[in-house]
C-alpha cells in the first residue's frame, strides 16, 4: 500500500496530508498536532499508520512552528520552563483557533466527512487538543497524549467539562513526566467520570514509569491505543 504525502497551505496554516489514494473521497478526518520545536513532518510514521487504516490524516504545523516557524523558537524554548510553558499555550491556543477554518475548508473540499472528525496532539498539541475541544463541536474522538488542560491562563480548558463530555476523550499521560505531570489531565477524568453520560467515552491511560520522551515499548502502546480509540469511536 502507497501512502501519498501532500504539503499544503490552507488559508495561513501549513498543513502535511497523508492519504491512501485507493480509497474513495470524503473520509473521516483525524488531524495530529505536534510537539513544542518540532512540526508535523516529525510525525509522518504516525499519519502514514492513519492513513492506512482509511483516514484522511492532516499533520498541522502549529503557529511559530515548522513553515511559519518563529525565528527565536529556539530561544524561547530554551527559556526557564515556566516561560517555556507560555510559549508553548500561546502557540497551541493560536493553532486552536483556526482549526474551525481548517476543517471547513477540508470538508468543502471534499476531501473530509464532516461528521466523522477526530484528533490527537502530543505534548504541545495535546495542550492544543483539550483547547480545540473548546472550540470545534465537529470534533467527536480525541486522544491527548502527554498533554495538560490545566492552563496557566485565566480561561484554561479544564474550566469547561462539558465540552469535554461531548467528545470521546482519551488521555495517556506518562507515570514518571515532569516536564508534563500527569495530574491534571488525571484529576480531568475523576471530574468527567464522575456524572459523565457515557463513562465509555472518557478514559485515562497511566503508563506506568514512563517518561516524557518516552521508550519505543511506551510508544508503541500508546499507538496501539491511539489507533484503537480512533477507529472504535469513528463507528
Amino acid at each position: 500500500m502507497t501512502i501519498e504525502f501532500a504539503p499544503r497551505t490552507l488559508g495561513q496554516v501549513p498543513i502535511l496530508v497523508a492519504v491512501d489514494p485507493a480509497r474513495g473521497q470524503p473520509l473521516p478526518l483525524v488531524l495530529w498536532f505536534h510537539g513544542l520545536g518540532v512540526d508535523a513532518a516529525t510525525h509522518r510514521p504516525e499519519l502514514a499508520v492513519l492513513a492506512q487504516a482509511g483516514f484522511l490524516a492532516v499533520g498541522v504545523d502549529a503557529v511559530g512552528h515548522g513553515r511559519r516557524r518563529f525565528p527565536d523558537l529556539d530561544a524561547r524554548i530554551a527559556a526557564p520552563r515556566s516561560q517555556a510553558l507560555l510559549t508553548a499555550v500561546h502557540c497551541a491556543n493560536g493553532t486552536a483557533q483556526e482549526l474551525p477554518g481548517l476543517i471547513r475548508v477540508l470538508v468543502d473540499e471534499g476531501l473530509a466527512d464532516p461528521a466523522r472528525v477526530s484528533a490527537v496532539g502530543i505534548s504541545m498539541g495535546a495542550y492544543l487538543l483539550y483547547r480545540a475541544l473548546v472550540l470545534e463541536p465537529a470534533l467527536r474522538a480525541a486522544v491527548a497524549l502527554l498533554g495538560s488542560p490545566d492552563w496557566p491562563h485565566a480561561d484554561s480548558p479544564h474550566d469547561s467539562l462539558d465540552a469535554f463530555r461531548r467528545v470521546a476523550l482519551l488521555s495517556i499521560v506518562a507515570e514518571c513526566d515532569v516536564n508534563v505531570p500527569p495530574a491534571a489531565a488525571r484529576r480531568l477524568h475523576e471530574r468527567l467520570d464522575a456524572d459523565h453520560p457515557d463513562p465509555e467515552r472518557s478514559r485515562c491511560v497511566v503508563l506506568p514509569g514512563a517518561q516524557h520522551l518516552m521508550g519505543a515499548g511506551d510508544w508503541r502502546v500508546t499507538m496501539e491505543l491511539t489507533m484503537s480509540w480512533l477507529i472504535r469511536h469513528d463507528r
